[in-house]
């Protein structure tokens, strides 16, 4: 099945849009280039589950107080810990009580980038990127940000309701099934309802934009593009027609389409960084041109593009398609041939 967007027209601002049967989208905006999320609303009862919360800015406060006034909730499941996802838990929970549900993974990775702990901080970071090429004027520009994410999530609940791969949770008389990911975040939660062939994909699986994955400073010998894309491979289990719910962009069905475009864009970036660095060795810094063709002066900008460059060349290395040169405290890589 190809891919096809199922729904072109976007709910306006605190408009609950109905998918399927008990099934609502919100959108509401974000403050970045990526400039929306995706929510979702399920009927649970005489209330509402919701997928994910949005980012803890006031104008996204706004729009869920008029949301609430007619979809009262009974519980919040969070996908994963990015701050579009988490923000505003603690808030919702104060509004309404509705508990957080969440992976542990995600839930305790939120913690530590809250409160800066060991390789989970902004020092840690830096360290990476520096050994990875990054020129002291970018560093001071990420150091200068500080904890960017402490203040877009201002609070996390004090405690969750755990979920896991293979839980199915019960909302409105359905069931859904908890599908875990890694390689975008540390234990993302997707959610599969049989009844309704219905997949609330979070950021695993977007329709146009390819999810951002990233070498994490806590982990700098990991491997996420590699477990990423062995993650996207379970959708393919998935019936074909399924109706996908993305956290950005808009719904389509031809999800198996869409796991095989992602393979085929980045076999195609894996190519373009081998023939980058076949002459001489390359650091992941000089390297995120090849995979990005714009500014990415911003440390905004700098911060996706740079992990996702390391997370690249990581794979390839794993893959022994490069080389790594390690000389003068900064890494390169070198193409084998």
């Amino acid at each position: 099945m190809q891919l096809h967007i199922t729904h072109e027209t976007l709910p306006a601002p605190g408009t609950a849009v109905e998918l399927a049967p008990g099934v609502k989208w919100l959108r509401m905006p974000l403050p970045f280039a990526l400039d929306h999320i995706n929510l979702w609303l399920l009927a649970d009862g005489a209330a509402w589950t919701a997928i994910d919360s949005g980012i803890a800015v006031d104008p996204i406060r706004d729009i869920w107080r008029a949301v609430l006034a007619t979809h009262p909730l009974s519980r919040l499941l969070v996908t994963h810990f990015h701050p579009d996802h988490l923000g505003l838990a603690a808030w919702l929970q104060e509004q309404t009580g509705a508990p957080l549900w969440m992976t542990l993974g995600e839930y305790s990775t939120a913690q530590l980038v809250k409160h800066q702990i060991a390789g989970y901080g902004i020092p840690a970071m830096i360290h990476l990127f520096r050994r990875h090429g990054l020129d002291e004027e970018r560093q001071a520009a990420l150091h200068k940000r500080g904890n960017a994410y402490g203040r877009v999530v201002p609070a996390i609940p004090d405690t969750f309701q755990r979920i896991g791969d293979g839980d199915r949770v019960d909302i409105g008389g359905r069931s859904w099934r908890v599908i875990t990911g890694y390689g975008h975040s540390a234990e993302h939660a997707s959610l599969y309802c049989d009844e309704l062939h219905v997949l609330i994909s979070g950021d695993m699986l977007l329709p146009r934009i390819t999810t951002n994955v990233s070498a994490f400073a806590a982990v700098p010998e990991a491997n996420p593009l590699g477990t990423f894309l062995a993650s996207i491979d379970r959708f393919q289990e998935l019936p074909e027609d399924t109706l996908v719910l993305p956290s950005h962009g808009k719904p389509f069905r031809g999800l198996h389409e869409r796991v095989a475009q992602l393979h085929a864009h980045h076999t195609e970036h894996f190519a373009a960084l081998r023939t980058a660095c076949t002459d001489r060795p390359q650091s992941a810094t000089e390297l995120m041109g090849v995979l990005f063709n714009r500014d990415l002066s911003d440390p905004h900008q700098t911060m996706f593009a740079l992990g996702e460059s390391i997370a690249h060349m990581k794979y390839l290395e794993d893959a022994r398609l490069v080389r790594r040169v390690d000389a003068n405290g900064i890494i390169r890589f070198v193409n084998i041939l």
